[in-house]
């Protein structure tokens, strides 16, 4: 499997991650009106369909943020993992300056509050380091890692 391939496994594992902490804070009541999938639903004009905005965020966490770590990983720091993190934190960065501005909820969310953005941080370097982790591990026994980190 190429490294795109692994970077595009790990995302699918980072964003099950993710998705997993975003249902049990939802279930646990924890700030009700951060609901990304619902967010993401009605910038593309259609509020009443959380699916299409799970679509979306599985889509943007495999192939953007899977490409992402297979093509910066090694290049970000001492490990594909802190690469990841780096990876989430700008992933977190783009989301605060242009996606919530676009969603009608301010710069760095703060119409929802400073913990709108606090959580959405955490989320995203869980997130990153999941992705980075498992890009290393899916990388680690092949032929590919080891010229990469030669």
């Amino acid at each position: 499997m190429s490294n795109v391939g692994k970077g595009l496994l790990a995302g699918l594992a980072a964003t099950v991650v993710l998705s997993v902490l975003m249902v049990m804070k939802a279930m646990m009541g924890v700030m009700p009106a951060l609901d990304l999938p619902k967010m993401i639903a009605g910038m593309m004009g259609s509020p009443d369909s959380p699916m299409l905005g799970w679509a979306v965020h599985f889509m943007i966490g495999i192939v953007v943020y899977g490409i992402a770590i297979a093509t910066l990983g090694h290049r970000m720091g001492s490990s594909t993992t802190v690469g990841g993190i780096v990876i989430g934190v700008v992933g977190w960065l783009i989301m605060m300056v242009m996606l919530m501005p676009m969603a009608g909820v301010g710069l760095f969310a703060m119409s929802m509050g400073v913990m709108a953005a606090m959580m959405t941080l955490v989320l995203h370097l869980i997130f990153g380091a999941v992705l980075g982790w498992t890009y290393g591990k899916l990388v680690s026994g092949s032929p590919e890692a080891r010229t990469v980190r030669a």
